[in-house]
């Protein structure tokens, strides 16, 4: 079989994506259900509240990427960083999909460096707030935010998710 059901119903193809197969609320759904850190964080937290943090910090004209970072990971999953970088195929269908991604949803391509270096910033954040004290400092050359997150339930961030994309998506198209 080579596709996969959304949450929607939809036939999703993730090794060969078609933009008019993206749904909003497929991509919400799944990253809402999702957690971070393959699971080794100390609560719950999800990869959509992480998407809806990263888009936050962000200058509002990049804060709909921010949102949509991570989308791909709604089709094929994530992998833990070393993991990723140790498999080049994973990481070739993933820019794939967020280059549809990025069509699908009016987005310029290729992501904004400036959302990279966002995401590494809600990274240092997340793991002085969410993991266990490392055994060896973090590779993560930024500062964290000031604010400590305190994660909210799957359907909490499901709702945030598609609220700010209501919210960003609406302000791309008044432009």
């Amino acid at each position: 079989m080579s596709w996969i059901q959304t949450y929607t119903g939809r036939m999703f193809w993730p090794m060969d994506p078609r933009a008019d197969d993206l749904d909003i609320r497929d991509i919400a759904h799944s990253l809402a259900l999702q957690c971070r850190f393959n699971g080794h964080c100390r609560e719950f937290y999800s990869v959509a509240e992480h998407c809806v943090r990263v888009s936050r910090i962000l200058p509002p004209e990049l804060a709909a990427w921010g949102l949509l970072h991570d989308a791909a990971e709604a089709y094929l999953s994530d992998l833990p960083r070393p993991v990723k970088q140790s498999l080049p195929a994973f990481g070739e269908a993933e820019q794939r999909l967020l280059k549809v991604v990025a069509g699908r949803f009016g987005l310029a391509w290729p992501v904004p460096q400036a959302v990279w270096q966002a995401d590494d910033v809600l990274l240092a954040t997340e793991a002085r707030d969410l993991m266990a004290p490392p055994p060896r400092a973090w590779q993560v050359s930024v500062r964290p935010l000031t604010e400590r997150i305190v994660p909210v339930s799957s359907g909490q961030a499901e709702e945030m998710f598609l609220a700010c994309w209501a919210l960003h998506s609406t302000a791309a198209d008044a432009r």
